[in-house]
């Protein structure tokens, strides 16, 4: 007999789950796509999207997900044979490289395995590029599958003076983890629907600055991607390319009112932070005498949205706890012995009870397959959460 009936609890970074209140903002027949109302809603939720931000910079939007994102920004920033700096720090940055890489964009990768990126080996980089070759610098603001993440500000400081534009993927950051665009001199940032913005996968937003839109169009820019076209259109088809994505738009729209509006998109930030804590300190209890351990030792260096894991038999747990509880566990992507390795998403639509429910079902596996672990881990993610219960900003920004 199964214990898995009833709500699924789904731990997987990204698409991340939907609130209800935003499946039914979305439970609609379509408009009259050419009326005034559809076309203020769109209006409204572009300006949501750049408070999210952070930022007065200019926005585009597109139909697909974040590697459309990535296309869509590289096609707008390069000319076959430029040259562009990939910071990678685990499976995503790799990915992006290679798809930039595959566009005709000359690139170098700067690579930091599984940890986040040194500002310092940035700063040296550069300084041996006097002439500006280097168009783009490039980054996960979190890598996904590693679970690092960089430190935007200090990879703004390290380039200096230098001409390059900086290019930050926030896909699986914004709305979990703090982003102030212009504060931070972020030049392209990219991000998508289905992670932190709680909403169905379908839709990726690029937010662009004058600097960048300055370069102007090159060979690569076809009509389709062109983010001229798009950003602060008079015209709704205009911004989406054509046939907007009306039911999409409505699910932001009710989604991003929760976050900037009724949470608070700071109070969003401290609770990231907290379950990330509160997970952290469960990882650690399990980690006395055996092979579990976070796969990025530094806390400074974790993301706040999802955390990796390092864990013997990592498959046959993940498969248990979604047998037997009904919990779904992301997979040990990217990792040097991906079998034994998992990730636990706590992005978007999540709070501590449903945290606690998947750390509950995590040590129940690890129980009943007789993996090697240490006790006490349920009580300490308890007591990360009661303590910070009292902190302001979560302990983190």
């Amino acid at each position: 007999m199964s214990l898995a009936p009833g709500p699924d609890l789904i731990a997987i970074p990204g698409p991340s789950p939907v609130p209800a209140r935003v499946l039914n903002a979305a439970h609609r027949a379509s408009p009259d796509i050419y009326a005034d109302d559809l076309a203020q809603v769109n209006l409204q939720v572009m300006a949501q999207l750049k408070r999210l931000a952070g930022t007065r910079a200019n926005l585009a939007p597109y139909i697909g997900n974040g590697h459309a994102g990535w296309e869509a920004a590289s096609a707008n920033m390069f000319a076959p044979g430029d040259l562009a700096l990939v910071l990678t720090s685990g499976h995503f940055g790799l990915s992006w490289a290679e798809m930039t890489e595959g566009l005709g964009v000359t690139v170098e990768r700067l690579d930091f395995g599984a940890l986040a990126p040194d500002p310092a080996r940035l700063a040296a980089r550069l300084a041996q590029d006097p002439q500006g070759r280097i168009r783009a610098v490039m980054v996960c603001q979190t890598d996904t599958a590693s679970a690092t993440l960089a430190d935007i500000r200090a990879i703004r400081a390290a380039m200096g003076d230098h001409p390059a534009l900086l290019v930050v993927d926030a896909i699986a950051s914004l709305g979990c983890a703090p982003m102030r665009m212009d504060d931070w001199g972020v030049d392209v940032l990219i991000a998508a629907s289905q992670k932190g913005l709680m909403c169905p996968p379908g839709t990726v937003f690029v937010w662009f600055s004058d600097r960048a839109a300055a370069r102007g169009r090159t060979s690569l820019t076809s009509p389709w991607w062109d983010w001229h076209l798009r950003a602060g259109s008079d015209a709704l088809w205009r911004w989406w390319g054509g046939t907007p994505p009306v039911q999409q738009i409505f699910a932001l729209s009710e989604a991003l009112t929760m976050i900037l509006d009724e949470e608070g998109l700071e109070a969003t930030w401290a609770r990231h932070d907290r379950l990330a804590r509160a997970t952290w300190a469960a990882v650690d209890a399990w980690s006395v005498g055996g092979g579990i351990h976070l796969s990025v030792a530094d806390p400074a260096a974790r993301a706040c949205s999802v955390t990796a894991v390092t864990l013997p038999g990592a498959d046959a747990l993940r498969a248990w706890v979604t047998r037997e509880c009904g919990v779904t566990l992301g997979v040990g992507l990217g990792a040097p012995d991906p079998s034994g390795a998992l990730r636990i998403a706590h992005m978007g639509h999540t709070n501590a009870g449903v945290l606690l429910g998947t750390l509950g079902a995590i040590e129940a596996g690890l129980t009943a397959l007789g993996i090697p672990h240490g006790t006490g881990a349920l009580e300490a993610a308890a007591a990360s959460i009661a303590r910070s219960a009292g902190t302001a900003d979560g302990g983190r920004h």
